[in-house]
C-alpha cells in the first residue's frame, strides 16, 4: 500500500509580520521548499553533513529558524486546549509506571470498546507535557476514539539519555494494551501518533521487542508520524549534541530507519513543505526505505505548513494530519 501523496491546490500560508518575513530556499527534492528567516551573507565553512556546514546543519535542527511564528502557535494551542477541556472535561490520568511522571492523560469517547489514539509529544526531547496537547483531543473523541497523551521524562531529567524516554513510551503502549478495557478501550484497536521528537520516539516504539513486554508484535495497528527523525547520525552532528549525550549505541539502536525488519505496522508519514530541509529529508528518506523493502507506508506533504503548523492540523478533522489520522483509524470525520 505504498502511496506518495502531497496536498495540491492553493493553500495560502498566513503571512508573517514584516519583522519576521521569511525567504524560501530550494532543497534537494525539487518539489518542496524550506522557509527560513533571511540571514546576512557569510562564507560557507567546512561541510559536515551533505552540502551543509556546521551553521547550516545547526539551523536545520533548530525549528525557530524556519518557523519564527512558533510563539503565536503555542498561544493558539493553549487557548484551543482550554476550549477543548471546557467541552470534554478534564482527562483521566492513569499510571503506566511507578514514577510520578509516568501517566497517560485519557480523554474518553462515549463509544463502547472504542479505538485508542496514543499520542507522543515533541519538544526536541527536552520539553513538552501531555497536558499541552489537549487542543487535538476533541477531534478524536468526537470521532469516537479515546485520545491518550503520554507523559514521560525529558533529556534534562535523564542526564541527556534518550533511552529511558523510549522505554517509558514502550511501557505506556504495553500498559494501554493490557488495560484498555478498564477505560472502555479496545486493546485490538490501538494506534500511535507522534510529532517531531515524539515521532522519533514513536519510530523507536515501532521497533520494540514486544515479547519482552508480554504483548503481541502487532499491538499497534497503525501509526501516524509527523516531521520526525529516523536516523540520528546528522542529529548527533548538530548542536543538539550540546544537551543529548549521544553514543554509538544510542545512534544505532534509536535510528528506526536502520531496523526496518522490526516494523510490523502500517505507517503514514507527514511533513510540511515549509519545514527545515533536514526534517523534510528525514521523512522522505524513511518513506523511501520502507517502500523499498515492501513495508506499507504513505507519505503526505502538507503544502504551505511549517513544523509547528503541521501539528495543529491534528486537532482538525479536515486538517491534513487530522484527516489522515482518522482515515488510518477508520473513523469518519
Amino acid at each position: 500500500m505504498s502511496q506518495d501523496n502531497s496536498f495540491g491546490g492553493s493553500v495560502t500560508r498566513r503571512a508573517l509580520v514584516a519583522a519576521t518575513a521569511a525567504v524560501t530556499v530550494g532543497i534537494a527534492s525539487g518539489s518542496t521548499s524550506a522557509q527560513r528567516l533571511p540571514t546576512p551573507p557569510r562564507a560557507k565553512g567546512r561541510l559536515v553533513w551533505l552540502d551543509m556546514d556546521q551553521q547550516d546543519l545547526d539551523d536545520a535542527y533548530d525549528q525557530i529558524v524556519y518557523a519564527p511564528n512558533q510563539p503565536n502557535i503555542t498561544e493558539r494551542r493553549t487557548w484551543n486546549g482550554e476550549k477543548a477541556r471546557a467541552v470534554l472535561g478534564e482527562p483521566t490520568r492513569l499510571s503506566y509506571g511507578t514514577a510520578e511522571i509516568e501517566k497517560i492523560e485519557v480523554y474518553k469517547a462515549k463509544r463502547a470498546n472504542a479505538a485508542v489514539a496514543i499520542f507522543l509529544h515533541g519538544g526536541a526531547w527536552r520539553g513538552g507535557r501531555a497536558s499541552q496537547n489537549a487542543f487535538m483531543a476533541e477531534n478524536f473523541v468526537k470521532a469516537g476514539a479515546h485520545f491518550a497523551a503520554v507523559d514521560f521524562n525529558n533529556v534534562g531529567e535523564t542526564g541527556g539519555d534518550i533511552f529511558p524516554m523510549v522505554e517509558q513510551c514502550r511501557r505506556a503502549v504495553a500498559w494501554t494494551h493490557k488495560n484498555a478495557k478498564s477505560f472502555g478501550g479496545d486493546p485490538e484497536k490501538i494506534y500511535l501518533l507522534g510529532h517531531s521528537s515524539g515521532a522519533h520516539l514513536g519510530g523507536c516504539v515501532l521497533i520494540s521487542d514486544w515479547a519482552k513486554l508480554a504483548v503481541p508484535a502487532n499491538v499497534i495497528k497503525g501509526a501516524l508520524l509527523g516531521s520526525g527523525m529516523y536516523d540520528l547520525k546528522p542529529v548527533r552532528l548538530s548542536k543538539r549534541a550540546d544537551y543529548i549525550k549521544f553514543t554509538d549505541a544510542m545512534e544505532q539502536e534509536l535510528s528506526t530507519q536502520r531496523h526496518l525488519e522490526r516494523i510490523y505496522t502500517p505507517l503514514v508519514l507527514t511533513h510540511g513543505s515549509l519545514e527545515t530541509p533536514e526534517f523534510q529529508r528525514q521523512t522522505r528518506e524513511f518513506h523511501a526505505a520502507l517502500v523499498a523493502v515492501g513495508k506499507p507506508a504513505q507519505l503526505i506533504v502538507g503544502r504551505g505548513y511549517n513544523h509547528y503548523e503541521t501539528q495543529e492540523t491534528l486537532g482538525n478533522p479536515y486538517g491534513f494530519m487530522g484527516r489522515a489520522a482518522l482515515a488510518l483509524m477508520k473513523l469518519a470525520t
